[in-house]
């Protein structure tokens, strides 16, 4: 058994010895961190690979139940996970076939047009009155996404400033995401001293491009996913939302190493070839699409169910050179399964010497790098911690393979 799992005995054990209460209270937070439904590979039995100390009780077949407006009966039982002999939760399993992808690695590029234009600064007008700024007095704030004026789709800056120019000086009435919610405001151009022309007082942004890690190619089903994260606007932070999107193969060029409180980054180049997928969804959990020609993934990989993930030794794959995928070595130190943040599902640390040397850690651009423990993809890579770049976040590979998932209606 590894050694948490002998230290968390230990504890348990110290604690039931002390008192009925205390114990009790333990158990509740380890229920907390449990999941309420398991996929396991066809005939595997329950074992949560982070908390060796658990025991699964016998199965209980859940007979010939199947959820509303299934044709069959699901493969599912419920199971008791527990310590020393005492019960800490009942949950779900459900036999699903073990998934195979290929594996990623390699960087490409994200090319987004917005739908809608996204509001990224203001600038005060200066008019005859002094100095004014209609966006403002309208009520709209930064990460707002401008989507119609005066009842007409917006989807471009041109649009937006078309718009403005066909009210002649007018009131505009605008149509605005925040957030979720749904918005409405009433602008009034100003007239810019010297030139005249209706001025609004905005900058907009409709488009952006960057560089991320491939995580995946699920050619069977013809998807790919990367980054593990959304694409967000460089300057209000405002996740980007999606009208269309291409993915492209890049070559790294170079890299500007990352330091404690100053992250560090991948610099590339475009490709010149045609888009190896259309990028369908931009979401927490990463960017995934449809492929359109084949991209630049590695050998077939079985994804790992979550509760075989767990702390240990691991390695990563990513580019820090070229368009060539290395493997390097990191540790898992920490497994939530139970996170709110899923990007937060993994606590990773590098401990490789020849990527420490090159990057210093994690860099911007590393974001979807896939993570193989024990032959299985786990996981990706999401985030650095910005004052240590020898760590950083990742995604259950599971999560992204259900997201990918859903981009074809499966």
């Amino acid at each position: 058994m590894p050694t948490n799992g002998l230290r968390y005995l230990r504890r348990v054990a110290a604690l039931l010895a002390a008192g009925s209460v205390l114990a009790a209270g333990l158990l509740v937070a380890l229920r907390a961190e449990l999941p309420d439904t398991f996929v396991l590979e066809q005939g595997q039995p329950l074992a949560v690979e982070s908390m060796p100390f658990l025991q699964a009780a016998p199965a209980v077949p859940a007979g010939s139940a199947a959820p509303a407006g299934a044709t069959a009966a699901d493969k599912s039982a419920n199971v008791t996970l527990t310590l020393l002999g005492l019960p800490v939760k009942t949950v779900r399993t459900v036999q699903q076939q073990r998934r195979t992808v290929q594996l990623g690695g390699t960087p490409f590029g994200v090319k987004m047009f917005t739908d809608g234009a996204l509001v990224v600064a203001f600038s005060d007008i200066y008019t005859v009155h002094g100095s004014e700024n209609p966006a403002k007095e309208a009520g709209l704030r930064l990460g707002d996404l401008i989507t119609q004026a005066n009842g007409i789709p917006v989807r471009t800056n041109e649009e937006l400033t078309d718009a403005i120019a066909a009210a002649a000086g007018g009131s505009v009435e605008l149509r605005y995401l925040r957030g979720q919610n749904q918005m409405t405001c009433t602008l009034t151009p100003v007239r810019e001293r010297g030139t005249d022309a209706p001025r609004a007082g905005i900058w907009v942004r409709d488009s952006s491009a960057g560089i991320g890690t491939l995580t995946f190619a699920d050619t069977e089903h013809g998807t790919f996913a990367g980054l593990g994260h959304a694409v967000s606007d460089s300057d209000t932070g405002t996740d980007l939302t999606l009208l269309t999107g291409e993915a492209v193969s890049v070559t790294i060029t170079g890299c500007r190493r990352g330091s404690a409180g100053s992250p560090g980054e991948l610099r590339g180049e475009f490709g010149g070839q045609q888009p190896f997928g259309d990028i369908k969804a931009n979401t927490s959990t990463g960017v995934y699409g449809v492929l359109t020609n084949s991209a630049q993934a590695g050998e077939n990989i079985p994804v790992a169910n979550l509760q075989e993930v767990y702390p240990g030794e691991a390695e990563i794959v990513t580019t820090i050179s070229g368009q060539t995928a290395q493997r390097f070595a990191v540790r898992i130190e920490r497994v939530n399964m139970t996170a709110s943040d899923p990007n937060r599902n993994l606590l990773l640390r590098i401990t490789d010497p020849e990527l420490l040397r090159a990057t210093g850690g994690i860099v911007q651009g590393m974001s979807g790098s896939p993570i193989v423990q024990d032959g299985c993809l786990v996981g990706a890579v999401t985030h650095v911690l910005v004052n240590d770049p020898t760590r950083g976040y990742g995604i259950f590979a599971a999560t992204m393979l259900k997201r990918a998932d859903a981009v074809q209606g499966r």
